[in-house]
């Protein structure tokens, strides 16, 4: 998902675009796509969709689809809806802000799936820090029942550590299923994709949650600030020269 504007970054580039460490974010997120044997990845584009559109040219199994109108995480992925009908296998769904991304992260969630093929699995992470982040909720026997946005969480919910960071594998037609469900009827009008565990859920659906996200994964960047904690942690881990 690359649509957005990230007005908080205080650039007129597309979010994506902004570089960290010398290279656009997008390109770590697509490095540790085509690491993990990604055979093709779908782009979501919108705020200035030509720019992103040509960032991504040189990359042979790289496809975009347009959001014209943003109209939130759920939403994006609707707008890629053609290039998802008829497909049977899994379908992984990650941010493109995201560019602490790892690969071995995603082949293990592929992993999962491959051997019992549930409908979602989200990919998550332990967070020391969890402020702002939607807690994932799990029954006394360890299996998940739903994510709780901050705003919505109880006093114990919030002591939850364990979060949602936007990764996930769908089961192709069961991803389609849900996005036939989500409603735009919240404060923001907008189509949530956190909502389709939940939705799958409730159809008596295989939904888990894996904690499987290292620390840095959770390291989004949506201002400033983030970007330079980013660029702090990829100094530390090599990532800055990997591409020089």
């Amino acid at each position: 998902m690359a649509a957005g504007k990230g007005t908080r970054m205080k650039s007129e580039l597309p979010k994506v675009l902004v570089n960290v460490c010398g290279r656009p974010m997008l390109d770590y997120v697509l490095d540790a796509l085509d690491a993990a044997d990604i055979d093709r990845t779908i782009v979501v584009v919108g705020y200035r969709a030509d720019d992103v559109r040509a960032a991504v040219v040189p990359r042979p199994n790289v496809v975009t689809a347009l959001q014209a109108e943003q109209r939130g995480t759920g939403h994006a992925v609707m707008c890629a809806r053609e290039y998802l009908e008829g497909h049977q296998g899994p379908v992984l769904v990650v941010a493109g802000d995201s560019p602490l991304m790892q690969s071995e992260s995603i082949r293990t969630l592929l992993a999962e799936f491959a051997r019992d093929q549930p409908a979602c699995i989200l990919g998550t992470g332990t967070k020391d820090d969890p402020h702002g982040l939607g807690r994932i909720v799990r029954d006394q026997a360890g299996h998940f029942r739903g994510i709780v946005e901050e705003k919505d969480a109880t006093p114990e919910q919030r002591q939850i550590q364990e979060v949602n960071l936007s990764c996930y594998v769908f089961n192709g037609p069961d991803l389609l299923e849900a996005l036939n469900k989500i409603r735009a009827d919240n404060a923001q009008g907008e189509y949530y994709l956190t909502d389709c565990p939940g939705v799958l859920l409730a159809a008596g659906k295989d939904v888990r949650a894996l904690n499987v996200l290292r620390q840095c994964e959770a390291l989004s960047i949506n201002n400033q600030e983030d970007l330079a904690a980013v660029e702090a942690a990829m100094r530390e881990m090599g990532m800055d020269r990997r591409h020089s």
